[in-house]
């Protein structure tokens, strides 16, 4: 006997849910069927919601954060002090570093962070762009603020060592996050607290 599925559509559908992080079938089933019936779901709006931020959303080619045009929120604000510049792992960290009130400088997301079981090397993240933007802008201080775990460690240190013989400072914000954390998962008390409490990196 012929197994009876969903409508082709609505199978597709599925498929494509269970593409997204932390979505499994069950999930993705729910989803679809509730874009289907929900009375207020508006699948149109979503659909359309989804295609304006694929179309319509870039890196900033300055800082790597999310951005409409060429350069994000942060990087065209002139009221933002361009003497300290924060080094994240991912624009995704820079948000929660944001959301503190406690930091008011400029950022740089790396793209990822070195980790050689992943085949990510240096060359692979957007350090010579950091190294471009340094000699450019003249920073007073770069504030290392990458992840406690040990590819997180391994990015520091690699970075700390190659921004040596630059005139800067080198500070990496306080261990005030879980060991083998990252930004993304940590509180905005525990961020602003970390933010505050940087210290300088020793050469």
């Amino acid at each position: 006997m012929k197994r009876v599925e969903y409508p082709g559509p609505i199978g597709e559908l599925v498929a494509q849910l269970r593409r997204m992080p932390g979505i499994g079938p069950r999930s993705a089933e729910r989803i679809a069927l509730w874009m289907n019936q929900a009375r207020d779901a508006r699948p149109i709006e979503i659909a359309r919601a989804i295609q304006a931020a694929a179309e319509g959303v870039r890196p900033c080619m300055r800082c790597g954060f999310f951005s409409v045009g060429e350069l994000c929120e942060i990087c065209g604000d002139a009221s933002r002090n361009g003497q300290l510049l924060c080094v994240v792992e991912q624009a995704t960290d820079i948000l929660p570093l944001e959301r503190t009130g406690v930091y008011r400088g400029r950022y740089h997301a790396l793209g990822g962070r070195i980790a050689p079981l992943d085949h990510v090397g240096p060359e692979q993240l957007r350090i010579e762009e950091l190294l471009r933007r340094i000699d450019a802008e003249r920073p007073l201080e770069i504030i290392l603020a990458l992840g406690s775990d040990v590819e997180g460690e391994a990015t520091a240190n690699y970075l700390a060592d190659l921004l040596r013989e630059k005139p800067v400072s080198i500070t990496r914000i306080a261990q005030g996050l879980p060991a083998g954390g990252g930004l993304e998962s940590a509180d905005e008390l525990t961020l602003s607290r970390a933010m505050a409490g940087r210290r300088k990196v020793e050469l």
